[in-house]
């Protein structure tokens, strides 16, 4: 950054309204001083690779980029790391030199780093996850579980065959279990990761049987909307440790702000507060 350059950045979605990215990036602008912004920007499928060409040129330095743009700007990207190759999706472009676009995806380092926040007890190797869920987000959260270490996964999903893709994709190391049968493993759990929409406000409740939650057990919902969702208040009530999803969007924030802004943010009490506010 140069004194003379305002740098731009931004989340780019359709919709983009509910972001919480703008506040989060504010607030880490004002903490740390920086002159810089961060904007929200709808843009249509069709006119994606022309605004991502653009951009550059406008003194943006990269942006993030949500639903329904994760996987189509993977075929645009100039340089996509190995991470974002194997889980299909990049969360975060950065722009480099002659607008050349590098694409990355946080969201498996943001899950990690929120479950060793909200549960530093939690080790991987102790024991099989059960992981809910077989979209994009199960993608990142089963590659950062298996580059953590964890041994095995126990993926359900309401439809099994795209459990069985991503069981395909990933090895031996993931068993698929019928989602009618996902409460008989939850015993066995000392992770279960809720990466379903299930729970969300608008979208329905998980109806899974949760009586196999077992004291001590971590659970954590990527649903931060309600903060609390059901899943995780019945699993407080049986004495689990349980990690709201919301750390996720913060600590997924910190690689990009760092790369665009020059400063590696924190994560704190203020950063959540921030974002709720």
């Amino acid at each position: 950054m140069t004194d003379h350059k305002i740098p731009l950045a931004g989340v780019i979605g359709a919709p983009i309204a509910h972001s919480r990215s703008p506040q989060l990036h504010r607030h880490w602008l004002d903490t740390y001083g920086i002159k810089g912004f961060y904007v929200p920007m709808e843009v249509a499928p069709a006119e994606l690779e022309t605004v991502l060409r653009t951009l550059p040129k406008m003194g943006f330095v990269g942006v993030n980029v949500t639903l329904p743009h994760k996987e189509e700007v993977l075929q645009i990207a100039d340089l996509v790391t190995d991470r974002a190759a194997l889980i299909g999706a990049a969360n975060t472009l950065t722009f480099h030199e002659g607008g050349k676009i590098h694409a990355d995806n946080t969201d498996g380092y943001g899950f990690l780093e929120n479950l060793r926040q909200g549960a530093p007890s939690w080790q991987p190797v102790k024991g099989p996850a059960v992981v809910l869920g077989a979209g994009g987000a199960a993608r990142a959260v089963i590659v950062a579980l298996l580059d953590a270490g964890v041994s095995s996964i126990l993926l359900s999903n309401r439809t099994r065959a795209r459990a069985e893709r991503l069981q395909s994709d990933f090895g031996n190391r993931v068993q698929v279990v019928d989602w009618g049968q996902a409460g008989t493993v939850l015993p066995r759990a000392t992770l279960v990761v809720n990466t379903s929409s299930l729970g969300m406000v608008g979208k329905p409740e998980m109806r899974l049987p949760l009586d196999g939650l077992q004291p001590g057990t971590v659970v954590t919902d990527l649903v931060y909307t309600p903060l609390r969702t059901k899943l995780l208040q019945t699993a407080e009530g049986k004495g689990c440790l349980t990690v709201d999803g919301l750390g996720m969007l913060l600590h997924q924030g910190v690689p990009g702000f760092e790369r665009w802004f020059g400063k590696r943010p924190e994560v704190t009490e203020a950063t959540r507060q921030a974002v709720l506010s």
